[in-house]
């Protein structure tokens, strides 16, 4: 957010320029492809591990943030919960990033809660139907030094194992995730765990998980680390994995960027190309200028591309803040997009910019016109019907314009990456806005200086639904909204609370459609009245699909289980959402059925290495999965 707890001077001055001083499923796999059928069995297999719907910060390890289901219309509160049993205020100002929920394909959805004044943090797991708590799972976790609040984010792996941060730069560990119940963790530390038991009090007191965790389709867990003391094992701030059998790899931030930065940006979750082979982290030093984009190979984090940010405008260093939780987000093309905070502050409104680079960081576009505390949406463009230009994706940001600075016409974009235009407020050269709406609610807190204010948008991430051509986001008036995209109009709207000022919050869809937004530390569940509702009332009946192998060279075969007869249809779609091929369509029985795919689309062309999603309806309940694919 960008706004003042007093709100005298007009806000966003004093508060942003505070920043400066503060330091500025998964899917066990996928298949589709030839019809070719194997009969299925009668006999219901037993429940698998859960499968994600929602993984991870902006759904996915390339964030791209597009749901797999339609959502629901926006209609009626199901159920809320508190996010923050201690919500520390400034004024009536709310200076914290929430961890993003996430929603298994047996719909339980899962968050951290932070219990405590300043730590203290436990997940809990709610039954998506009525928000019925099926358990919860205390953590040590301690937060890294901060200004905002830094979130705490979980991930999900292929398997159904979920991760929470924890003490020590330790990660815990638990899953049967739909189950009801008690539930213990096993904990895992990526520099070993019998150091970490001999070494405990040290290593508490010195690592601290510093971003959102990611997960790849093997599940193996990326996630930052930040040093705030010295430890027995002499262990900086760097990048660390830990894989499924948890052992551990790990470099030091400034061992990965040459010398250039000693620190991963806080919040900023790492990002994995489509192929897995690389993940995209931001990095800086003790001061949010330089900031840099490093790319490292997952195999054994060695370092592949460093690129310094630069301002487009005045070619200084760009920022990473600390108050941020910009993170990469990789779109089918290979592209890498990255949001940073302009330098000299305030010579873009405090709209920072949203840099694109080509996989090896090589600048590869001109920057769209905000970028600050923001991670962009991957937008289809069969979502805008209207769109005719060259790109073969747009991209959805958070588009501001912050009184004092601006004029407070607070917007949000879809932008083409492909195409530019002048910007009326810098005169830089950025990303052509394909469609723009402003907010709908007016900001008399802006003064009689800036008559067209309306309140901020209040965005980290997104969700974009290309089946009803429409974004989902939430604004600082208490109000969730969904775009669309065909006519530019705020089509629904519900009001979840009276609003407040607060840092950007995620939004998040479930298997089911069901939408999920923060405001005010409270979580909501947000979608249709029960007339016409299929609520899903337990993990059996709820269809499942499976592949082996995963990852796969060649051909894969496909593994679904019906709860019941049903007309199935399984459809490969890419991570744009766009359909790859059709697999099978048709009526099966209960029970488990398998179908073959030889990696090619429905022109029988082989497809690219990359990942996958297969999306699973049977008859109106829908499951997604996902498949790398190798060369």
């Amino acid at each position: 957010m960008a706004t003042d707890a007093t709100r005298s001077l007009r806000p966003r001055r004093r508060m942003l320029r505070n920043l400066l001083h503060a330091g500025l499923a998964d899917a066990l796999s996928l298949v589709g492809g030839s019809l070719p059928l194997v009969a299925g069995s009668l006999t219901l297999v037993p429940s698998s591990p859960a499968q994600a719907a929602w993984t991870m910060h902006a759904g996915n390890a390339q964030h791209t943030a597009v749901t797999t289901v339609p959502t629901q219309p926006l209609q009626s509160i199901h159920w809320q919960a508190p996010v923050d049993l201690q919500p520390q205020y400034s004024g009536t100002v709310l200076f914290i990033h929430y961890g993003s929920p996430l929603i298994t394909e047996g719909n339980t959805v899962i968050f951290p809660v932070k219990v405590g004044v300043a730590d203290t943090f436990r997940v809990e797991a709610r039954a998506a139907l009525d928000g019925s708590t099926k358990w919860t799972l205390d953590t040590d976790y301690l937060l890294p030094p901060h200004s905002w609040v830094p979130s705490v984010g979980l991930a999900m792996t292929p398997r159904g194992r979920l991760y929470v941060p924890a003490a020590g730069g330790t990660l815990l560990w638990t899953d049967a995730l739909d189950e009801p119940g008690a539930h213990a963790s096993t904990r895992v530390a990526f520099f070993g765990d019998a150091d970490y038991a001999a070494n405990k009090s040290a290593m508490d007191a010195s690592l601290r998980v510093c971003t959102p965790l990611t997960s790849a389709s093997d599940g193996t867990v990326y996630f930052g680390v930040r040093a705030v003391a010295a430890n027995p094992l002499g262990i900086t701030s760097g990048i660390a994995a830990v894989d499924a059998s948890g052992s551990g790899r790990f470099v030091s931030m400034f061992d990965a960027s040459g010398g250039l930065c000693d620190r991963v940006g806080l919040n900023c979750a790492p990002a994995l190309s489509r192929d897995e082979q690389t993940l995209y982290i931001a990095g800086r030093g003790a001061s949010s200028a330089p900031g840099y984009l490093v790319a490292l190979a997952t195999s054994d984090l060695g370092t592949r591309h460093v690129r310094a940010l630069v301002d487009p405008l005045t070619a200084s260093e760009s920022f990473v803040s600390d108050n941020s939780t910009a993170t990469p987000m990789v779109a089918p093309d290979d592209k890498v997009y990255f949001g940073v905070l302009e330098n000299p502050f305030g010579t873009n409104a405090v709209r920072g910019w949203m840099l694109q680079f080509d996989a090896d960081l090589v600048p590869a576009g001109v920057p769209g016109a905000f970028g600050w505390d923001h991670t962009p949406s991957l937008v289809p463009v069969s979502a805008v019907p209207s769109y005719a230009g060259p790109s073969t994706y747009l991209i959805m940001c958070k588009y501001n314009f912050y009184a004092g600075w601006g004029d407070g016409t607070n917007k949000i974009a879809i932008l083409d990456p492909q195409t530019s235009q002048l910007d009326s407020f810098s005169g830089a050269t950025v990303m052509k806005e394909v469609r723009t709406i402003l907010g709908a609610t007016p900001d008399p807190e802006a003064g009689p200086s800036f008559p067209n204010a309306v309140k901020e948008w209040c965005i980290n991430t997104a969700v974009v639904d290309p089946f009803k051509h429409s974004v989902l986001a939430g604004a600082e008036d208490g109000k969730l909204y969904r775009w669309d995209l065909h006519t530019n109009t705020f089509s629904e709207t519900i009001t979840l609370t009276p609003g407040l000022g607060e840092a950007y919050t995620p939004t998040v869809a479930g298997p089911d459609g069901q939408v999920y937004a923060i405001n005010n530390a409270t979580l909501f569940a947000v979608g249709a009245t029960n007339v016409g509702v299929t609520p899903v009332t337990h993990t059996s009946r709820v269809p499942r699909v499976f592949a082996e192998p995963n990852p796969s060279a060649g051909e894969a075969t496909l593994r679904f289980v019906l709860g019941s007869e049903a007309n199935a249809t399984l459809d490969v779609l890419d991570l744009a959402g766009r359909r790859v091929a059709t697999v099978w369509s048709g009526s099966r029985t209960a029970g488990e059925h398998r179908v073959r795919w030889d990696g090619r689309d429905t022109n029988g062309l082989e497809c690219a290495p990359g990942l996958y999603v297969v999306r699973l309806d049977a008859g109106g309940r829908v499951t997604t999965a996902r498949l790398l694919r190798l060369r």
